[in-house]
């Protein structure tokens, strides 16, 4: 007879595609998560949630393409792991300006990445 695996020891399945987010960026999401408002809005409610884990609101813009479903971009710089070490993760605001959800860069955004980490670079010099 073959063993059999319990639920306590199936690896929880994660959807294709959907990469798991980190703790951090999960508390972000959450932060956001009642967001309920317009372009505007995006602005306060991201800068308000990077403060409450800790990061920094960046600057925000059109999404221009970079994303898909996507009217706004915010670039933020949060804790990410136990060092503190501060990362760049962008929060998005849906083509219907209903939602918002948190990335990490990808290839698509990596060119806004390289943006933002010099916007980082520049305000560390003044």
């Amino acid at each position: 007879m073959l063993p059999t695996q319990t639920v306590a020891e199936t690896p929880a399945a994660i959807p294709a595609g959907e990469p798991a987010l980190p703790l951090e960026l999960l508390e972000l999401e959450l932060s956001l998560d009642g967001f309920s408002g317009d372009d505007a809005g995006f602005t306060e409610a991201v800068r308000t949630a990077a403060g409450q884990v800790g990061g920094d609101f960046l600057f925000d813009l059109p999404a221009s393409g970079l994303a898909e479903d996507c009217r706004r971009i915010a670039a933020l710089r949060v804790p990410k792991g136990e060092d503190g070490a501060l990362a760049v993760v962008f929060a998005l605001l849906d083509a219907e300006g209903a939602s918002i959800r948190v990335e990490n860069p990808d290839e698509k955004t990596k060119d806004l990445k390289r943006f933002a980490d010099a916007f980082i670079d520049v305000l560390q010099r003044i």
